[in-house]
């Protein structure tokens, strides 16, 4: 391994991208709160969002949930517990194949709408362009790390990244990094590790900030009167939006209208 590869890439580039998302979330928490959204563009089209949009989030969720279990759970852990190795592959691969579809599928759709649909196209920003590149490339190095190393190393073995991987993500989380331990990792998942930093990087600067939203402030918040039912509660009866014409001398006069002058 390069001294490029231990020091830059397994040692400085987790700290920077980290420092990155930290810091960017706090700054454009405190100077851009009114773009801290999804910026959603359903009401440009919502048909093909409809199916494309709770296919990518809770397929992206079931991913997340499963890298946090695979890295931050050592696996002495899970054999004291009495779990078998290739049990614990089985429970890895499947559920997290099914979500790599449902996130494949969704994130197409949602990509296929920004380029098909002008409405949706025209209002992708560069940033925008940027971001769902960023988010792509991870995806799929990731789909390709799982068919090359675990689906076809079959369902009984596979390449085990809680030898390699998982404790390397640990140590450079406890600030003691160990690079050594990337060194014979398969270059499908080195790709997909270095493209996982690098979006964690530009994350607080694009519209996926809104993923570390949560609406806590709607649970204290107060009413908010739009209109008053006055309607009900008045004691004297409502007028009319409207009144009769009054006219002067047409000879259409009716009980309401003036009576036509007469001259001096």
């Amino acid at each position: 391994m390069s001294a490029f590869e231990q020091y830059f890439l397994w040692i400085a580039l987790p700290y920077v991208s980290f420092f990155l998302l930290g810091a960017g979330l706090i700054w454009r928490y405190r100077n851009d709160q009114f773009g801290w959204t999804s910026r959603s563009s359903q009401w440009n089209e919502s048909r093909i969002l409809r199916w494309s949009s709770p296919l990518f989030h809770f397929g992206i969720l079931f991913v997340a949930a499963g890298h946090g279990m695979g890295l931050g759970v050592p696996k002495d852990w899970t054999e004291a517990a009495g779990i078998p190795e290739h049990v614990y592959h089985l429970m890895a691969v499947i559920p997290g194949t099914l979500a790599g579809i449902m996130t494949l599928v969704g994130l197409g759709g949602l990509i296929y709408r920004r380029i098909v649909v002008k409405s949706v196209r025209l209002a992708t920003t560069t940033n925008d362009k940027i971001m769902y590149v960023l988010l792509l490339v991870p995806i799929c190095l990731g789909a390709w790390a799982t068919v090359s190393t675990q689906l076809l190393g079959g369902l009984h073995g596979g390449y085990d990244y809680r030898e390699t991987i998982s404790p390397w993500f640990r140590s450079i989380l406890l600030l003691n990094p160990r690079p050594e331990l990337m060194a014979d990792v398969p270059t499908a998942f080195k790709l997909h590790i270095v493209a996982g930093l690098l979006l964690v990087a530009i994350w607080p600067f694009t519209r996926l900030v809104h993923v570390v939203s949560a609406p806590l402030g709607y649970v204290t918040r107060p009413y908010v009167v739009y209109r008053s039912r006055t309607g009900a509660t008045a004691t004297t009866a409502p007028r009319r939006g409207w009144g009769p014409v009054r006219t002067q001398g047409t000879g259409n006069q009716g009980s309401d209208d003036v009576a036509p002058s007469q001259g001096a």
